[in-house]
C-alpha cells in the first residue's frame, strides 16, 4: 500500500524555526496574568493617559477648534474627532510596551526565558505568549477607553462593536513587532529609540488633526505609519463611515503581526537555543 501523503504545512510556519511550538503558549499568559496581580496599579496606570487627554485636549481645546471633517468630510466634534485616535493610541501603547521594557528584562536580566526553554515550551511559545499578553493589555485598555467614548456620546455608529476586535488585531500587531525589535536591543539606553518612534507616531497620525494639513510629501510618510492605520480604522468604524479602505487597513496589520511573530520567533531561537 502506497504511504498517504503528509498534510501540507502552512507556508507562514516554514518560517518559524523548526521545533519551536509546543502548543502551551496560554502557559506563558497564565504566568503573565499571576506576576501581574502585584503590579495592578502599574497596570491600571496606562487607561488613564488616553482618558487624560480626551478631558483636556477634547473638552478643553476643543472648545477652540470647534468641528473638523469626519471620514466622509461631514464636520464632527472635536471630541468625536480625536477619541478614535486616543483609543488607537492606547491599544499600541499598552502593546509596546509590555512588549518591550518587560520582555527585555525578562530576556536579559531575569533569564525567565532560558528556565522555561527546558520545559517543554519552545521559541514560539514565549513569542506567542508574551506577544498575546501584550495582546490582551492593549485590547483592556481598549475596551475601558471604547466604554468612556459611550458615556461621553462620541459613539455615533452600532459599526462602533468592532472598533474592539479591531483593536485587539492593533494591540498584537504592535505587540508583535515591539517583541521583534527588543530582541535586537542590546542595553536600556535602546529604548529611547522606542520613545522616538511611538511619540512621533501619536502626535502625527492624525491623531489630533486631519491628514489634509500636511504638505503632500509629508502625507505620505504619515500614510506609511502603522498608528495612522489604526486611527483611520477607529474612526471609521466608530463615526459609522464603512467602506472597502477599511480593509485595506486591516490586511495592513495582518502581515505586520506575521512578519513580527516571525522575527521574534527566529530572534528567540537565535539567541536562547544556539
Amino acid at each position: 500500500m502506497s504511504t498517504p501523503p503528509a498534510p501540507a504545512v502552512p507556508s507562514v510556519w516554514r518560517l518559524l524555526p523548526a521545533g519551536g511550538y509546543a502548543g502551551r503558549a496560554r502557559m506563558m499568559m497564565v504566568r503573565s496574568a499571576t506576576a501581574s496581580r502585584r503590579t495592578w496599579l502599574a497596570f491600571l496606570s496606562g487607561f488613564f493617559e488616553p482618558l487624560f487627554y480626551l478631558l483636556a485636549m477634547g473638552t478643553g481645546l476643543g472648545s477652540l477648534v470647534g468641528d473638523l471633517p469626519g471620514p466622509d468630510g461631514q464636520p464632527i466634534s472635536y471630541a468625536a474627532f480625536i477619541a478614535p485616535g486616543l483609543l488607537a493610541a492606547s491599544a499600541m501603547n499598552g502593546a509596546v510596551f509590555d512588549s518591550t521594557y518587560n520582555v527585555f528584562f525578562k530576556l536579559h536580566y531575569a533569564r525567565l526565558y532560558d528556565s522555561m526553554l527546558a520545559t517543554p515550551l519552545g521559541p514560539v511559545d514565549v513569542a506567542l505568549g508574551e506577544i498575546g499578553w501584550a495582546l490582551l493589555r492593549g485590547g483592556l485598555y481598549a475596551t475601558a477607553f471604547l466604554s468612556v467614548m459611550a458615556g461621553f456620546g462620541l459613539i455615533a455608529s452600532p459599526w462602533a462593536l468592532l472598533a474592539l476586535p479591531a483593536a485587539l488585531l492593533v494591540a498584537f500587531a504592535f505587540a508583535a513587532i515591539g517583541m521583534a525589535a527588543t530582541s535586537f536591543m542590546r542595553s536600556w539606553q535602546d529604548f529611547d529609540l522606542v520613545t522616538l518612534v511611538v511619540l512621533p507616531m501619536f502626535l502625527f497620525s492624525t491623531t489630533f488633526y486631519p491628514l489634509s494639513v500636511y504638505p503632500r510629501w509629508l502625507q505620505i510618510v504619515v500614510e506609511c505609519l502603522p498608528l495612522y492605520h489604526a486611527v483611520e480604522l477607529m474612526r471609521g468604524l466608530t463615526t459609522g463611515i464603512v467602506g472597502p479602505g477599511l480593509l485595506g487597513h486591516l490586511g495592513y496589520f495582518v502581515a505586520m503581526a506575521i512578519v513580527g511573530i516571525v522575527i521574534a520567533a527566529r530572534r528567540l531561537d537565535t539567541l536562547l537555543l544556539r
